[in-house]
């Protein structure tokens, strides 16, 4: 076990200190701010202050654990080895940068609550980002802070027994349409004719009622090779359905199709099913609610410890709303269109909200690929490079590879030809 002495136990001190500790290091942490007990521990201890006690390993404490709220936060990325660092310590200091104040800024996402520009959605951008300014974006800046931690320790206390994690894969299934055509409704289907009519789109309109009429399969129903994939493989797969009512952004199945709950119930049975919130349930817990509701009595799974995904995020109400509903566990932290660690790790974390300066029980999974950040590259050859080199960052520290792919990305459309091969080189990579 690893024993802190600090000046002050603040709720970020301990946040910080369990995850860099705790979660990616797998070693137990404790705080003391006595100096007789800190003196009396006889294995792991570092002192987290503005000086050191005596000879012992220290890490110089910028202020950010300390405060209350937010700050006019002055940082100086810099240099460091094979990566970047921030809020620069002193020469007494055993660490060049106060990677805990430098990784709660990062996982409590303290730049999204600062002004910004937003998308269209109301969505934080890559571009936005102190990772996309100071070009390490596309490191677990956190998780390699930490091990660079676990070297000095390792030359410090060279009798201790260091726990070993392994790589692994999370992948992540997102569902906001089971079907292209089929279970549209006549007036939808009516209205897509049209449109296919109006545009041109031959065909589309062809390949339309040749479903509509039993002779092909759906091209977004690739569930059956979905199974297929789960069956052969010890990763569980997480499967996120929109059941959401019927909206400007929001064009999926309704949940009185007796067809679609059965697909629901049949991908239950072989991986971890949850919902993706619909646009509107974002900031209203009442709709967010009604979809919980509606899952559950479908699949006669208690959500409360199954994945949730938003697909648009607000911080923090949305994740307010999903603690005030006791889900434990999101797949939103992420970019859309952009390949990296939005919260600079691959480790999960619990959200910690700056507001009430308070841990919560959501776990924060956060995502490292989206499908529609590959198809920015041209070929096939180049998805694969820019994918391999994600994957290898993440092996690079032991750490949980998540990829959110669509259903629809395992179809036959030209769009996402290619896609499947990715699909496996990911499940391959464990």
């Amino acid at each position: 076990m690893l024993l802190v002495y600090t000046h002050k136990i603040t709720p970020r001190v301990t946040y910080t200190f369990k995850h860099i500790c705790r979660r990616v290091l797998g070693i137990e942490v404790r705080f003391t701010s006595k100096v007789e007990d800190f003196i009396a521990h006889d294995s792991l201890k570092m002192s987290y202050a503005k000086k050191p006690l005596s000879n012992e390993l220290f890490v110089r404490s910028h202020d950010l654990l300390f405060d209350h709220g937010l700050s006019d936060l002055e940082i100086n990325v810099q240099q460091w080895g094979n990566t970047k660092g921030f809020f620069a310590t002193s020469e007494r200091s055993d660490l060049p940068f106060d990677i805990f104040a430098a990784s709660f800024y990062m996982l409590s996402r303290y730049e999204e609550y600062l002004p910004h520009v937003k998308d269209e959605y109301g969505r934080f951008l890559a571009s936005e980002s102190l990772a996309f300014h100071h070009k390490f974006l596309n490191q677990p800046v956190v998780d390699l802070w930490a091990y660079k931690l676990k070297d000095v320790l390792m030359q410090r206390f060279p009798d201790y027994n260091f726990p070993e994690r392994k790589y692994t894969v999370q992948p992540v299934i997102d569902v906001p349409m089971a079907y292209y055509f089929k279970h549209k409704g006549f007036l939808r289907t009516i209205g897509g004719t049209l449109n296919d009519l109006r545009r041109l789109k031959l065909k589309q309109l062809y390949l339309r009622y040749t479903v509509l009429m039993g002779f092909k399969r759906d091209p977004y129903d690739t569930f059956k090779w979905i199974i297929r994939k789960q069956k052969a493989n010890k990763i569980k797969f997480t499967v996120l359905f929109l059941i959401g009512d019927y909206s400007t952004y929001d064009k999926g199945i309704s949940t009185t199709k007796k067809d679609f709950i059965s697909l629901i119930k049949s991908v239950a049975d072989y991986c971890n099913v949850g919902i993706k919130a619909s646009y509107f349930s974002l900031n209203d817990v009442a709709i967010l609610k009604k979809e919980k509701l509606k899952m559950e009595a479908i699949t006669h799974i208690d959500l409360n410890a199954v994945r949730h995904s938003f697909s648009k995020l607000n911080l923090p109400i949305s994740y307010r709303n999903l603690v005030e509903l006791e889900i434990n566990q999101d797949f939103t932290m992420g970019y859309i269109d952009t390949l990296g660690f939005r919260a600079g790790t691959c480790t999960p974390f619990q959200f910690y909200d700056l507001d009430y300066e308070v841990q919560t029980p959501l776990q924060i999974n956060p995502y490292h690929c989206l499908d529609f950040a590959l198809l920015k590259y041209d070929s096939l050859l180049d998805k694969t490079e820019h994918l391999q080199e994600v994957i290898d960052e993440v092996k690079a520290v032991n750490g949980i590879f998540t990829p959110v792919f669509h259903n629809y990305s395992f179809s036959n459309l030209d769009r996402w030809e290619g896609f499947r091969s990715l699909f496996n080189l990911i499940l391959d990579s464990e």
